[in-house]
């Protein structure tokens, strides 16, 4: 979870196949409407947001039938998105939230081409991110460590 560009994909995808299960990323269930807006720079609403999270919590759920898990890359921004997710799936969820500085993350964007994630967009995911309360089932990585670190870590929580 996390900002856009702060790797969620890029972690999302090594992790899942660390762990051998299949991978979700979250930009495959926005609607049409929601990348048309994001494209154009506007940044979503919660309304515009529930119907994604219900599709990528649908997602979720049915590939993670057979072996009880699946790696999904998803922002989930704020507690309630989390909070909604939590309820819609079997078992507990754990939230790795990938944490960095605005710039950095810039940085990230200005090398990589999105489908419809324009940086300008990135204040505004900012603004609307609250980051793991304590009492959430998180953990928080920082961006600046590479991939397989954050991997490994996630791999050694789950042994658990």
């Amino acid at each position: 979870m996390g900002v856009s560009g702060c790797g969620k994909t890029t972690v999302g995808q090594a992790l899942a196949q660390a762990i051998n299960v299949e991978f979700l990323d979250g930009d495959d269930y926005h609607p049409p409407e929601n990348k048309r807006k994001m494209a154009n720079s506007i940044p979503l609403t919660d309304d515009d947001r529930w119907p994604w999270l219900a599709a990528l919590a649908t997602a979720m759920h049915e590939a993670s039938n057979e072996t009880g898990k699946s790696v999904s890359a998803c922002s989930a921004l704020k507690r309630t998105y989390r909070d909604y997710l939590r309820a819609h799936l079997d078992g507990p969820v754990l939230f790795v939230h990938l944490a960095g500085d605005k710039q950095t993350i810039l940085d990230r964007m200005s090398h990589r081409h999105h489908e419809y994630m324009p940086s300008s967009l990135l204040d505004s995911q900012f603004t609307t991110l609250e980051p793991p309360a304590e009492d959430e089932l998180c953990l928080t990585q920082t961006i600046k460590d590479p991939v397989e670190t954050i991997v490994a870590n996630v791999v050694s929580i789950l042994a658990k």
